[in-house]
Order: C-alpha cells, then sequence, then structure tokens
C-alpha cells in the first residue's frame, strides 16, 4: 500500500470540516488588508500628502520594532501595506499551523488516525492532507488579496510583492508545524514548539528593526523578516516566496521521516509525567479550569504589557501625527468622536485591544468545546460537579482574564508614559475597563454556542468576532449606517478617555451577556454531553 493511499477522502474529508472556518478566516484576514490599505489611500493619495509627521512616526524605534520599516517612505502605497505587512503576515502564519495541527497532532491525540489508519489510509496521507489544505488556504488568501490591492488602485508589481512575503512567511511555518508535530507527543506540545519558534522570529526582527545597529543580514534568519525584505512598492522582491516554498519542502521529507520512525500517538519528545498527588486546588472545575488556562493568560499578559509599552512609547510620535488632519478625522472615526489629540489616539488604541481581549475570551470558552470532544468532560461530570459548574468554570476564567489583559495593557501604557501625557494609572484603568463589557458579549456567544451548536461553536464565535471588528471598528471609514454598525458590542463601549462614562451603555452590555449566559446555561443542561 502505498503512503499516500487515502490522500484524495482525507483531503475531502478535511475541507468538510473547515468549511466554515476556512472561508471565515481567509475573508477575514483579507479583507482587514484591503479595508485598511484603501482607507491609508483614502487619507494620502499623493507623496506630497504624506508630510512629515507620517514620516516621524515610521521612524520611531517602538514602530519599527512592532511592523518593520516602510519600504518607500515616500510611496502612498508602500505605506498603505505598512502595518499588515508584519501582522498579516502572522495571522496567515496561524491559519496555516492551526490547520496543520488540526488534522495531524489534535486527531492523533484523540484517537481517529489510529482508527483511519486501520482501513486503507498510508501512514503519511494524513500529514499530507493537512499541508494540501493549509497551503491551498495560503495561497487562497495572498491571491484574493492581491486582487483586492489592484482593484483600488495599488500596483500590480508591489502589491504581488506584499502578498508574495505573506506566502514565504506562512508556508515556512507550515513545514514548521509539519515537523513539530511530530517531533511533539501532544497537542499542547506542537502548539508550545511552533508558538515558540514564530515568537523567536517576530523577536529577531523586533530587535535587528529596533536597532539599526544590529547586522541587518540576521533579518534574513526569521521567516517574518522574508515578508519584510519584501520591499513591496520598493525594491519587489516577488522571489522572497521561493523562500517560504523551500522551507516547506525541506519540512516536509523531514516530518516524514520522523512520522516514519516513530508509534502513533508518541513523538521524540516524551511527555513529561506529572505530579503523584494532585494539588487540593484541583479538586474543584473552577480550580481545573485555572491551572488550565493559567498559563495561556500569563502569555497573554505579557503580549498586552508589550503592547502597552509600545503604544506609550508612541505617544511623542501619535502627537505629531495627530497634527495632519486627515489622521485626526479618521481616528476620530475610529475612536468614536473628537477632542485631545491624546484621547482620540488612546481611545482608537484601546478599542483594538479589547478586541484581542475578547479573543483570548474566546479561546478559553471554546475549550469547553475541545474539552468535551476529547472525552474529558464526561469523566469529569461523572463526579459530583454539575453542568452548571463545568459551565461556569471555563467562562469565569474568560471572563476574569479579559479585565486582567486590559489593566496590564493600561499599567505598560503608563510606564512608557516619561512625559504624562495620559494622566494618572486610575483614568487608564477607568479608560481600559470601560471596554471590558463589548468583550464579555463575545464571550457570551462563544458559551452560547457551545451549549446550542457544539460542532460550529467555533465557526460562530470567531465568525461573530470578526464581523464585530469590521462593523464596530472600521465601521465609519467604509461609509457604513449607523444601523449596521451598532450591531457591534464594540460601537456601544464609553470612549474613554475621550468623552466621559456613560452608564447606560454598560448597563446594557452587562445585561445583554448575562442573557447569552443564562441562554448557554439553560441549553447545556438539555443537550446530551459528547
Amino acid at each position: 500500500m502505498s503512503a499516500l493511499a487515502g490522500l484524495g477522502p482525507l483531503l475531502r474529508l478535511a475541507w468538510r470540516r473547515d468549511r466554515v472556518l476556512v472561508p471565515i478566516s481567509v475573508l477575514a484576514i483579507t479583507g482587514s488588508a484591503v479595508s485598511g490599505a484603501q482607507a491609508t489611500l483614502a487619507l494620502y493619495p499623493t507623496s506630497a500628502s504624506m508630510g512629515e509627521a507620517v514620516r516621524a512616526v515610521v521612524t520611531n524605534p517602538a514602530a519599527l520594532a512592532l511592523y518593520g520599516p516602510v519600504a518607500d517612505p515616500t510611496s502612498p502605497d508602500a505605506f498603505a501595506v505598512y502595518k499588515m505587512g508584519t501582522l498579516g503576515g502572522v495571522f496567515l502564519v496561524l491559519l496555516g499551523y492551526a490547520l496543520v495541527r488540526r488534522h495531524t497532532r489534535s486527531e492523533e491525540d484523540l484517537g481517529r488516525l489510529e482508527l483511519l489508519g486501520a482501513g486503507v489510509v498510508g501512514r503519511r496521507a494524513p500529514l499530507a492532507a493537512a499541508v494540501i489544505l493549509a497551503t491551498a488556504a495560503v495561497l487562497v488568501t495572498c491571491l484574493l488579496t492581491l486582487a483586492g490591492y489592484v482593484s483600488i488602485g495599488m500596483g500590480v508589481a508591489g502589491s504581488a510583492a506584499s502578498v508574495a512575503g505573506w506566502a514565504a512567511a506562512a508556508l515556512a511555518f507550515v513545514g514548521v508545524t509539519a515537523v513539530t508535530a511530530q517531533v511533539s507527543s501532544t497537542a499542547r506540545g506542537c502548539a508550545g514548539l511552533t508558538l515558540g519558534a514564530l515568537g523567536a522570529s517576530y523577536l529577531l526582527r523586533a530587535v535587528v528593526d529596533g536597532n539599526p545597529a544590529s547586522p541587518q543580514w540576521l533579518i534574513w534568519l526569521s521567516p517574518l523578516g522574508w515578508a519584510e525584505q519584501a520591499q513591496a512598492f520598493a525594491v519587489n522582491r516577488t522571489w522572497v516566496a521561493l523562500l517560504g516554498v523551500a522551507a516547506l519542502a525541506a519540512g516536509l521529507p523531514s516530518a516524514g521521516l520522523v512520522l516514519e520512525r516513530r508509534d502513533l500517538g508518541a513523538g521524540l519528545i516524551a511527555t513529561r509525567t506529572g505530579a503523584a498527588d494532585a494539588s487540593p486546588r484541583l479538586s474543584s472545575a473552577l480550580g481545573l479550569a485555572w491551572r488550565q488556562g493559567r498559563a495561556g493568560l500569563v502569555g497573554w499578559a505579557v503580549g498586552f504589557a508589550v503592547m502597552g509599552v509600545v503604544v506609550g512609547g508612541l505617544l511623542q510620535s501619535a502627537t505629531e501625527m495627530l497634527s495632519d488632519p486627515g489622521i485626526a478625522d479618521m481616528l476620530a472615526k475610529m475612536g468614536g468622536g473628537t477632542g485631545s489629540l491624546i484621547g482620540v489616539y488612546l481611545s482608537t488604541e484601546f478599542g483594538f485591544a479589547a478586541v484581542v481581549a475578547a479573543a483570548f475570551g474566546v479561546t478559553v470558552t471554546l475549550r469547553l468545546r475541545s474539552q468535551e470532544a476529547e472525552g474529558y468532560a464526561e469523566q469529569l461530570l461523572a463526579t459530583r460537579t454539575t453542568r452548571l459548574r463545568y459551565l461556569a468554570s471555563h467562562t469565569l476564567v474568560a471572563l476574569l482574564g479579559v479585565p486582567i489583559l486590559l489593566g496590564v495593557m493600561a499599567l505598560g501604557i503608563r510606564l512608557a508614559d516619561s512625559s504624562g501625557l495620559t494622566g494618572g494609572v486610575g483614568a487608564l484603568l477607568g479608560a481600559a475597563l470601560a471596554r471590558v463589557p463589548a468583550a464579555w458579549v463575545c464571550v457570551g456567544i462563544a458559551a452560547t454556542a457551545f451549549a446550542v451548536a457544539k460542532h460550529a461553536a467555533a465557526a460562530i464565535a470567531w465568525g461573530a468576532l470578526s464581523v464585530f471588528l469590521l462593523l464596530g471598528e472600521f465601521g465609519a471609514l467604509l461609509g457604513l449606517p449607523d444601523s449596521v454598525i451598532t450591531l457591534s458590542p464594540f460601537a456601544h463601549s464609553p470612549r474613554l478617555p475621550l468623552e466621559s462614562f456613560r452608564a447606560l451603555p454598560v448597563v446594557f452590555l452587562v445585561a445583554v451577556s448575562t442573557a447569552l449566559f443564562v441562554l448557554a446555561a439553560v441549553q447545556w443542561r438539555r443537550r446530551d454531553v459528547g
């Protein structure tokens, strides 16, 4: 029997399982990139309109570390793809990683690959199907984004170079994930190795870009650096995509070699033996949920702290940038009004941070579904743990994590603000915490989706968050009517410190999230487990 026997049916099965998740993810990445570029070009249609304020921002060390340099500071097209050049690459890397991990190591952990292997299925067919699906998702996203850029009047060569940088980074990490899925013994171990490699790649690029004295050749050691070195709308190195193809081509034989030499369910890195006796804190469902989520919360908190430091470090440059009436008007629409320059800037940044914090809450809440699929929920519910306590355990960790993350960001901003432009710590914490109820609504949707439509829970939760992001943060820029924009909970959050606090929207959002949790509890008690 061929090592790739059954590849066709497995590929169709993988697509059927992800037929909602993949299109939503592809359209979200494409839509964010194209709409962001279109909004930037509306502000800066010509080189003369860019002004010194924009150049001051893109030469700021904090901005260089976060996003990298602009390929051509005089080109409106180059500035239009500035942020998404790096962030789009990261999002596409995460999509490719999630697909490969989901259809390889996660399936192996659940025992499904063992069942498939008992049929007419070759040993390498599941890995090949996962890689093909992930590669197709990456390439379709790049092609759609290329078409979107060209449709809004951007140059074809520069647009191609921009998406070639994305493809280089994403294909490289598809190969990395294929290897880590074989090396690790669990899906969690695969996530740790792959995301650790992604973090190291981003850190290397940030250090080199943030310190011009660093050897610039080091940037070529980072796949995310390849996306930057595409130099879109300047040099236009579309050939960097071949680096990603080469990395993928090198990773697949390595993954296949490990796959042929390891036992099914095992890996080169053995699972660490747990303690002989469990901690008393694990005697409750809440204690167990906290134990499972605390490492992730710490990692997210570090990211929010870095985000806060970067936002605070950009305050001086932001003041110069907001002296441009076009940018001030754009951020006023995204921030929800007009006022002091610093208020507009902070309101906009806290709005984006609230969406990211909501993503953390959704991730934690959807662990309910993954544990049910793996059979752990049934074992836990066989004890004295009730269904409501089980549901409340993970949702409580998600709900508490949102204000913690936003509070950490606020403290990071205050720490980096040496000039005192942001005011006191209390004002920043209030501005951050005012965004919490909107994120709680997203957590409530995830919990309700788990209870009502368990098989589509992830697609519903992430799809809703993507739509809310588009409506709440970009709706005004896209010219959408207010009746549509207000469908997003983020559009109702008080825009502190830009405006005074209003209790009614907060009460409304808390009431909506509470109603969602009540609905989730009722439906969870009614449906079968498993």
